[in-house]
C-alpha cells in the first residue's frame, strides 16, 4: 500500500542578488551562493549587461567581482557600462586575449594551437581567481572556449574542471554563452553541468522594436517562477517584468458598487460599477465610450479615490481639450497626482511591461479605478506576442482580486449597418455596456444599453444619451426600437427624446 508522505520543506539558502529586482523575483530571491550558472542567448540579447548588473550589485555590497573576457576588451566593456551611466569601479576585468596574444610572433606550427591555448586559457582563469579571490565571477564567453577545445569531450572536461575550481574557491559564477558553434549535444552537456540555466531571447516582429524575453530553464534546489518573462534593455540596464499570476494576489472580495456620477446610467447598470469587476464599453467610433469612461473616472476622483487611465489611441492633449469642453475637466487631479493618464505606443510596450505598469499603479499609487482605452490598439498592435488573450485574462483576474473598478473600451468597425467587433472580449468581461447610433426624426442620435452583468441586476432597456457642455446625459427608457442588434437602429416610439424640449418654440 502506497503512503502519502508529507513533502519536506525546501531548506533556505543564502542568495546572491542578480542586481535586477524583477529577475530576483522570478528566482524567488536571487541565485543560491557558490554555484555555477549558465546564461545563454543569441548575440545582442543582453547577457553582458546582465553580467555587469550581477558584478555591480556585488561591488555595492563590498564583494569582489571578476569579469573574465575572452572576446571583448576592457575598453569595450567600459563602453557598454558607460552607455548605461555606470562605471566598473570595484570590478576587475581580466582579458585573456591581448594584443600580444594575437600577434604573428605568437603563432607556432609544431603543435595544434588548441593543445596549448585551451590549457593556457584555463590556467589564466584559475590564476586570476586565486590572485583576486572574488566572490562573484562572470566568464564571457563559453563559445571561445568551445572553439579552443575542438572536440566535445575535451570541452566538457574543461568546463567541469572550472566548475570544481570555482566551487572550491567559494565563487558564484555566471557563464555566458551565445549559442555560436553549438550543437544539441553540447547544449545538453552544459545544461547538465550548470546548477541553473537562464535563457535570454530577442525576437523581431514585422513592425516595432525587438521584443526580449527570458526563461529559467532549470534551477536546482529552489522554487522559481516558470514561463517566459518580458524584459527591456535600455539606458540604465535591464528591467525584467515577471509573468503575472493572478492567483498569487487573491484578496477578500468586496461587494461595493461605485457610482458613475450619472444617476440614470447607474440605474441602467443596476446601481453602478461593481468593485472587483470589469466593464466593457463597446460600440462604434465616436459614439461616446471614452467620454463616458472619463465621467466615471471623474466621479471616482471627486470621491477622493485615485485612478489610472491608459491611453493607446488618442493623444493626451486632445483628450484633455475634449474633456474640458464637455465639462469633464480633470487637469487639477492630474496636477495633484490623484489621476495618472499614461499615453502609450502599443508598438513599443510589451504585455509584461504593461501589466507591470498596472500593478505599480494599484500597489504603489493606490489606484482604485483603471481604464484601458482601447483594447483594439493594445491587442492588435502586438500580433507577435504569444498567448496575448491569456495574459489579458490574468491581468483582468488580478484587477478583480484587488477589488478595482476596471473599464475596458473596445471599438467596433463601422458606424451604421453591419457593425463588427475585431476581437471578442465578451467572455472575459463581467459586464458589457453597449453603445449604438440610432435614427429618429431625421437626426442621428445615440443610445446605451446594459447587455450583460455578472454582478448586478440591471435594466433590460435602452436609454438615449448624449454628450454636451454638461457632460454625459442619459435619458428615459425608450421603447419601439428596431434593429438594435443589427447595428442599424431606428426609433419609432413616442417617448420624448433629450433634445425635444430644445426644439420647441
Amino acid at each position: 500500500m502506497r503512503r502519502n508522505t508529507p513533502t519536506a520543506p525546501i531548506p533556505e539558502q543564502d542568495r546572491a542578488s542578480t542586481g535586477v529586482p524583477g529577475l530576483d523575483d522570478v528566482l524567488g530571491g536571487g541565485l543560491p551562493l557558490n554555484h555555477l550558472y549558465l546564461i545563454e542567448g543569441n548575440p545582442g540579447s543582453g547577457k553582458t549587461t546582465l553580467g555587469l548588473h550581477f558584478l555591480r550589485d556585488g561591488a555595492a555590497r563590498g564583494e569582489k567581482g571578476l569579469y573574465v573576457t575572452l572576446s571583448e576588451t576592457a575598453a569595450e566593456l567600459n563602453t557598454v557600462a558607460a552607455s548605461h551611466g555606470w562605471n566598473l569601479e570595484g570590478i576587475e576585468v581580466f582579458e585573456l586575449v591581448s594584443e600580444e596574444g594575437l600577434g604573428l610572433e605568437a603563432e607556432q606550427s609544431i603543435l595544434h594551437p588548441s593543445e596549448i591555448e585551451l590549457g593556457e586559457t584555463v590556467r589564466g582563469v584559475m590564476g586570476a581567481v586565486e590572485r583576486l579571490k572574488p566572490q562573484r565571477v562572470v566568464f564571457d564567453s563559453l563559445s571561445e572556449m568551445r572553439l579552443l577545445a575542438q572536440n566535445p569531450l575535451r570541452y566538457r572536461r574543461q568546463v567541469l574542471a572550472l566548475k570544481n575550481f570555482f566551487s572550491e574557491q567559494g565563487c558564484t559564477v555566471m557563464l555566458l554563452d551565445d549559442h555560436t558553434s553549438m550543437d544539441n549535444d553540447s547544449e545538453q552537456q552544459l545544461h547538465s553541468i550548470a546548477h541553473g540555466v537562464i535563457a535570454m531571447d530577442q525576437a523581431t516582429d514585422q513592425y516595432g522594436p525587438g521584443r526580449r524575453r527570458l526563461r529559467v530553464v532549470k534551477m536546482r534546489g529552489i522554487k522559481y517562477r516558470g514561463g517566459e518573462h518580458d524584459f527591456v534593455l535600455d539606458t540604465g540596464g535591464i528591467a525584467v517584468f515577471p509573468r503575472l499570476v493572478a492567483a498569487e494576489h487573491r484578496m477578500d472580495a468586496t461587494s461595493k458598487v461605485a457610482s458613475s456620477g450619472i444617476d440614470k446610467l447607474d440605474a441602467l447598470m443596476g446601481g453602478g460599477l461593481a468593485c472587483g469587476s470589469n466593464t466593457l464599453f463597446i460600440g462604434p467610433s465616436g459614439v461616446g465610450k471614452t467620454t463616458t469612461a472619463l465621467a466615471c473616472v471623474l466621479a471616482a476622483l471627486r470621491r477622493g479615490e485615485r485612478a489610472a487611465y491608459y491611453l493607446f489611441d488618442e493623444g493626451l492633449s486632445t483628450l484633455l481639450i475634449r474633456a474640458r469642453a464637455l465639462g469633464l475637466d480633470v487637469r487639477e487631479y492630474l496636477q495633484a497626482g490623484q489621476l495618472k493618464i499614461v499615453p502609450l505606443d502599443p508598438a513599443e510596450v510589451s504585455p509584461g511591461e504593461f501589466s507591470h505598469m498596472v500593478r505599480a499603479a494599484i500597489e504603489e499609487d493606490g489606484a482604485g479605478t483603471i481604464v484601458i482605452d482601447s483594447l483594439n490598439a493594445y491587442l492588435q498592435a502586438m500580433p507577435g506576442s504569444k498567448h496575448l488573450m491569456l495574459q489579458m485574462h490574468e491581468l483582468l483576474t488580478y484587477l478583480n482580486h484587488r477589488s478595482v473598478v476596471t473599464i475596458l473600451i473596445l471599438g467596433q468597425h463601422g458606424l451604421l449597418g453591419d457593425v463588427r467587433t475585431e476581437v471578442d472580449m465578451s467572455y472575459l468581461s463581467d459586464a458589457i455596456l453597449l453603445f449604438r447610433f440610432f435614427e429618429a426624426h431625421g437626426n442621428l442620435l445615440k443610445a446605451v444599453s446594459m447587455v450583460k452583468s455578472r454582478t448586478n441586476f440591471h435594466e433590460q432597456t435602452i436609454r438615449e444619451f448624449r454628450l454636451g457642455p454638461r457632460g454625459v446625459e442619459v435619458g428615459e427608457e425608450l421603447t419601439d426600437f428596431e434593429g438594435v442588434l443589427s447595428g442599424a437602429t431606428v426609433y419609432r416610439g413616442k417617448v420624448p427624446l433629450l433634445g425635444d424640449h430644445e426644439a420647441r418654440p
